[in-house]
């Protein structure tokens, strides 16, 4: 789209083309706001680190994001520099001769975007005067003992104080500003109430009280339209943060949410309907060789093995190479995650593997942080009892070695009795003794602060999955996030995803879910609800999303049993599939990895920043009725084919994961099934250029 031309929208498969006529960026500034700018607090850090790479290609030297001053933060992360764009100096400049501290540079990311930040504690003492300003522009009050909320509203007052500094000095650029949740919104609101001459996008990544309510049991998704919103706000002591968040709603020019179930969420919860979807991405790298995400897989899988060897010694009377590996992973929200729905069904499955006397075991990670004192003795002591036991193995191998090369020097078979001796056998009698233990391997590996009423502990304690012996499930709670430097675990969260075969999120609250996709981008099948954004994105874009490690539980439309018993039949399929149908698995989910890319996803921001031009400068930017308004029409290619399941091929009962179907290679031809998927599932780079023919309908679908 060009100044003063209307921009012509057509659609193909879907998709508005904008490839010809793109956003004048010269002429434009785009500024991003967020608390979460070089301050990692949750999802939206995420979501603007990894962004930032394809923002940064598209807008160059007028991208901008804007946050708070932490100096930890600062310091690890941000290289501070002079800004080169005339009107953001003069405003970084007018600002600091006024009593605020404002910082500026580069952050140390992928794209390097430019970054201003606020010191909020330096400008703290104009809070009782922006108060009084927030209250003429919106008539909201602020308590003075909410200092989160008193914070957020400092870091507005600068953010509108900054965006009326730069337009000032814009010399006829016309700026566009996207605020991210509540903690920016202020901003927005105080912008739009001293008229500043910008366009504005709101996006909300989760409501306020839809999060308040979900964490309290609630069946909110069936009672949206019942709620009385003030009331349950104000029975949380929440009312004025729920106010600034709506006030921010409706003061945009476009209002964008993560996710279609977040959008039905904002509708009833905020009042408005949101304009476009903009789902969450991730740069997506791939790998030269083909396979390589399988190597990394079978490398990770090794060192979570060595772990399990340490937590369950003497009682490791399972075979590694028939076990399997499960992980949840987030914040520890007991309901919102599913941890809920997941335990109940991990007593369900121990059950059933039980029950068909299954060689195979299940081996459960929850990596949920909590407050803790530490690492728990018997846990560090498996940890060392393995080390040591690995340390006499290779002392008496190069032993064995050495009496072994001498033997065949001088052409002799030797006599085993000669090679071990009596102190080797001693050795060996108390390797096996030192492996001996009179407990149960702990279901935890630190000590908890709230033991007795913990969540997970107490439901564990009422299931009983206690890594008893007959148990084929084992529950390890990992109470801290993962970190290369744990003397316990010392593996990074992304190579431990890639190590474990199936990662499960049966979120009943999840506006979009970044773990689910961080699964998917590394070739790990993961399992998800229809209540969760990643979800919903999922069975809208692609026709059998089993089929490709994409295990989607009911939660909206069933009973809480139902679901259970769903995830627990998930679970016990998986737990039934050969070796070969896990690595066939793997294999597709990975090729769904270009639906998640910011290249592909940048798209729907593309779309925002149209819709709020057009809105803002009417005079200057308009779109033509048939442009998409919201997300009707605006949607991703579904596989024109799908490819069996590995769960159509399975035996019925669990059966030995080395054990193959000699007619499988006949059934399945991985070569063909790829080009297929990658004609089906639309490479960033090839949208446009997407075939015409003849639209199949649902069901006309054949392998």
């Amino acid at each position: 789209m060009l100044r003063g031309r209307s921009l012509s929208v057509t659609s193909l498969s879907g998709l508005p083309q904008w490839e010809a006529e793109k956003l004048p960026v010269e002429d434009l500034l785009l500024f991003e706001v967020s608390w979460e700018v070089t301050n990692k607090v949750g999802g939206i850090y995420t979501v603007i680190q990894t962004k930032a790479k394809t923002t940064a290609d598209e807008w160059g030297e007028n991208y901008f994001l804007i946050g708070p001053y932490f100096e930890h933060n600062v310091k690890t992360q941000v290289e501070q520099c002079e800004p080169m764009n005339d009107a953001v100096r003069k405003a970084v400049d007018a600002m600091n001769q006024h009593g605020c501290q404002v910082h500026f540079g580069r952050w140390l990311i992928e794209g390097s975007p430019y970054v201003v930040l606020f010191d909020i504690g330096y400008s703290a003492w104009n809070l009782d005067r922006w108060k009084g300003d927030f209250w003429e522009a919106c008539n909201v009050g602020i308590p003075y003992n909410d200092r989160e909320a008193n914070d957020m509203l400092i870091f507005g007052s600068l953010t509108a104080w900054f965006l009326k500094e730069v337009t000032d000095h814009a010399d006829g650029k016309h700026v566009i500003v996207q605020f991210h949740e509540w903690q920016a919104g202020t901003g927005l609101i105080l912008s739009r109430a001293r008229k500043l001459p910008i366009a504005t996008i709101f996006t909300t990544h989760a409501t306020l009280l839809g999060r308040y309510l979900c964490a309290a049991n609630i069946d909110f998704y069936n009672h949206l339209d019942k709620f009385n919103i003030d009331k349950e706000a104000g029975e949380r002591q929440i009312y004025h943060r729920y106010c600034m968040e709506r006030a921010s709603v409706h003061c945009a020019h476009v209002f964008t949410t993560v996710s279609e179930i977040t959008a039905i969420e904002a509708e009833h919860m905020l009042k408005r309907k949101p304009d476009v979807i903009t789902p969450n991405g991730l740069n997506v790298k791939k790998f030269s060789a083909v396979h390589e995400f399988q190597n990394l897989h079978a490398m990770y899988k090794a060192r979570i093995q060595d772990f399990v060897r340490g937590h369950f010694y003497g009682h490791l009377d399972f075979d590694l190479e028939k076990t399997l590996f499960f992980f949840i992973a987030g914040r520890y929200e007991f309901s919102n995650k599913g941890a809920d729905i997941f335990l109940e069904s991990l007593s369900r499955l121990n059950f059933l593997l039980r029950m068909h006397k299954s060689n195979v075991t299940a081996v459960v990670f929850f990596i949920m942080p909590a407050k803790t004192n530490n690492f728990n003795v018997e846990t560090l002591k498996g940890q060392a009892v393995r080390k040591q036991l690995w340390d006499t193995v290779h002392s008496m191998k190069e032993k064995f070695g050495k009496k072994l090369y001498d033997a065949l020097l001088r052409g002799e078979i030797p006599d085993m009795n000669d090679i071990l001796d009596r102190d080797d056998l001693t050795i060996m009698k108390r390797a096996i003794y030192s492996t001996q233990r009179q407990s149960l391997p702990p279901v935890t590996t630190h000590n908890m602060i709230d033991d007795s009423t913990d969540p997970i502990l107490s439901t564990i304690r009422r299931i009983g999955l206690f890594n008893n012996r007959a148990d084929r499930v084992k529950v390890i709670l990992h109470p801290e996030f993962l970190s290369s430097t744990s003397p316990l675990l010392p593996m990074d969260y992304e190579e431990f995803v890639r190590g474990c075969h199936l990662g499960v999120f049966p979120s009943y609250y999840e506006p979009w879910g970044y773990t689910p996709a961080e699964c998917t981008v590394m070739g790990i099948p993961s399992v998800t609800t229809n209540l969760s954004g990643f979800g919903c994105f999922m069975q809208e874009h692609v026709a059998d999303p089993t089929a490709y490690g994409i295990y989607i539980v009911d939660r909206r439309f069933c009973s809480p049993d139902d679901s259970c018993n769903q995830l627990t039949q998930f679970l016990y399929g998986f737990c039934k599939q050969s070796r070969r149908q896990r690595i066939i698995q793997r294999n597709r989910t990975e090729r769904l990895s270009d639906l998640l890319d910011w290249r592909y996803l940048g798209r729907y921001y593309q779309h925002a920043r149209h819709l709020t031009l057009s809105r803002a400068f009417p005079d200057k930017f308009h779109m033509e009725p048939t442009s998409p308004p919201a997300t009707e029409g605006f949607k991703y290619p579904r596989p024109s084919s799908v490819p069996p399941s590995p769960a159509g091929s399975q035996a019925s009962s669990p059966q030995s994961s080395d054990v193959e179907d000699e007619n499988e290679d006949e059934r399945y031809d991985e070569e063909e099934e790829a080009e297929r998927d990658r004609l089906n599932i639309k490479s960033p780079f090839s949208l446009s250029h997407a075939p015409r023919g003849k639209k199949k309908l649902h069901g006309e679908y054949k392998n």
